[in-house]
Formats: C-alpha cells, sequence, structure tokens
C-alpha cells in the first residue's frame, strides 16, 4: 500500500513537471529583416521595470509585454534605436537601461569597480611591504629579548618551581 503511495506521487510529481509552461511567446511580424535584429537587441537591452532583474525579452509581466509591443511598433514606425531608448529613459528612468549612461548620477557606479580595485592593490602593497620591512622582524626579536636582570628573575622563578 505504502509502495503504491510513493509510485502514485512519483507519477504526479512527474506528470506536473512535464507540463508544458504558461509562458507566452509573442512573435511580430517585421518589414525587413534588420528591424527584428534591432528588435532582439534592444529588448535585450532594456531592463523589465516590475522585474528588476529581467530584460523586457524574458520577463512575461504584463508591463514587458507592453513594452515589446510598443518597441515593435516604434521600430516599424522608423524610430532609431537611440530614440527608442531615450523614450523608454524618459518614461521609466534611467533604470530601464541594464548599460546606464555615464553621468553625473551615475558616476559611482560606474567608477566603483575602479575605485575597490585601486584601493585593494593599494592595501596589498601596504600590507606586503610592511611584511618585507627588516625593522620590523628586528623589533620582535629585540623585544623578546631579556635583560640580565630578567634572565636571573627567570632562573631563581624555574629553580623554586623545581624545588616544590
Amino acid at each position: 500500500m505504502m509502495r503504491q503511495a510513493l509510485l502514485v506521487s512519483l507519477l504526479l510529481a512527474a506528470v506536473l513537471a512535464a507540463a508544458p509552461s504558461r509562458a507566452v511567446i509573442e512573435t511580430y511580424e517585421f518589414t525587413e529583416p534588420e528591424l527584428e535584429e534591432r528588435y532582439q537587441e534592444l529588448s535585450a537591452e532594456l531592463r523589465c521595470p516590475k522585474c528588476q532583474n529581467q530584460n523586457i525579452a524574458d520577463s512575461n509581466a504584463p508591463i514587458s509585454q507592453d513594452l515589446r509591443k510598443l518597441l515593435h511598433q516604434q521600430l516599424e514606425q522608423g524610430a532609431s534605436d537611440e530614440e527608442i531608448r531615450q523614450y523608454m529613459v524618459d518614461r521609466y528612468g534611467e533604470f530601464v537601461r541594464y548599460r546606464p549612461r555615464f553621468s553625473g548620477a551615475t558616476a559611482l557606479l560606474w567608477l566603483a569597480p575602479i575605485i575597490l580595485l585601486i584601493l585593494g592593490v593599494v592595501i596589498a602593497m601596504v600590507t606586503l611591504r610592511d611584511r618585507r620591512q627588516p625593522g620590523a622582524t628586528e623589533g620582535a626579536a629585540s623585544a623578546s629579548e631579556l635583560t640580565d636582570a630578567e634572565q636571573q628573575r627567570l632562573r631563581e622563578l624555574m629553580k623554586k618551581a623545581d624545588s616544590e
């Protein structure tokens, strides 16, 4: 009985896993093959305002469907790639672009990797330089050496510990 329930459960899981996805595949007719190539490039370059980590080509959100339709219409009406990008930025902000333009607002976004790399190199150089300096190891060795009085006191304490 238990084995049959397990088999039924596995069969049900396999059927559900094999069920067709509910993704909507949109097809648009283009008057020229170049327009279809531009459509593919632009839809991969523009971010879904709702999903935030997907482009409009991969997103199934209703707003992405609307943006793909709008993109098709604008391409067929003769809009340039830059005009389309600017329209999307004007409407949704610079966030809609996966590669935002360099400006005062996005300077930190573009410069942060370079700044962090330089900072890491400087820290590594300072750390390595400190380890290589001969004075750094000599200072530690001289600090661990005992004076004559300290050595005498240590011998006395060791003798006392041995006698107990």
